[in-house]
């Protein structure tokens, strides 16, 4: 066995490792999660009572919501895990300042989440439940209800992970500022038809969702900028020092 395979078998190792650990933390959290599934559920509904259609909906409930605790959970240990997997190739700044990323992605999910929850959960709600109120009654049961939550804010968690993703992409070389400008009408066009999906069918609603995701992508470019002149500028400094050296 030579060297580069050497090499391949101890990156698939340590690969492995970081995967186990990550997926160890994702059961943690989910335990923590599932006993506290109680004071989740009060916190949505308050003292309201959901239906539900069948006993097997009772524990869809406690996986839903003990899911959701532990892949909130489980992003920094994740990203953690990433940043550990690639250090090696890493210089001694690039460690420092990719690190700091790690609980950046965190409190941006949360940020997502959030958003999703206090703006587009209520905003969507009100419109589809206004648009039947003449013609239905309104009985939520439990799965649908939790369900919608989801649907409303995870695709928020991870959205506005997205400046965090390309500073750290940028820091290791994968992607540039120049890319992302030059993608930029395929990647508004995508972000446009994510907010269309994910909203009621008025125009106040599809722009309350896709200027905020407009946003984020524009802000994504300039932190790219940012750090990819740190980038340069650190390896000009690098060259120009290994050139006094020789």
């Amino acid at each position: 066995m030579d060297d580069r395979e050497l090499n391949l078998v101890d990156h698939l190792e340590e690969l492995r490792k970081r995967i186990i650990i990550s997926a160890l933390a994702f059961v943690v959290f989910f335990i923590v999660g599932f006993i506290y599934v109680d004071d989740i559920y009060k916190w949505f509904v308050g003292n309201e009572k959901l239906l539900v259609l069948g006993p097997s909906d009772i524990m869809w409930i406690y996986f839903m919501l003990a899911t959701v605790i532990a892949v909130a959970g489980t992003i920094p240990v994740l990203a953690l895990q990433i940043w550990l997997f690639v250090r090696p190739a890493l210089k001694p700044n690039e460690r420092r300042i990719t690190l700091s990323y790690v609980p950046a992605l965190f409190f941006l999910f949360i940020i997502g989440l959030a958003f999703g929850y206090f703006v587009i959960f209520p905003m969507v709600l009100d419109f589809l439940v206004n648009i039947g109120k003449d013609m239905f009654v309104t009985n939520f049961t439990a799965e649908r209800y939790f369900s919608f939550i989801l649907n409303m804010t995870l695709p928020f968690g991870v959205l506005f992970e997205l400046p965090v993703v390309v500073m750290f992409l940028t820091s290791l070389g994968i992607i540039n500022p120049f890319v992302l400008s030059k993608i930029r009408k395929y990647a508004y066009f995508v972000l446009i038809i994510i907010a269309i999906v994910i909203t009621p069918p008025d125009f106040m609603s599809d722009f309350v969702v896709t200027v905020p995701l407009l946003l984020l992508y524009e802000i994504s470019i300039n932190l790219s900028k940012f750090v990819y002149r740190k980038r340069l500028k650190k390896q000009q400094e690098e060259e120009t020092e290994e050139m006094v050296e020789a």
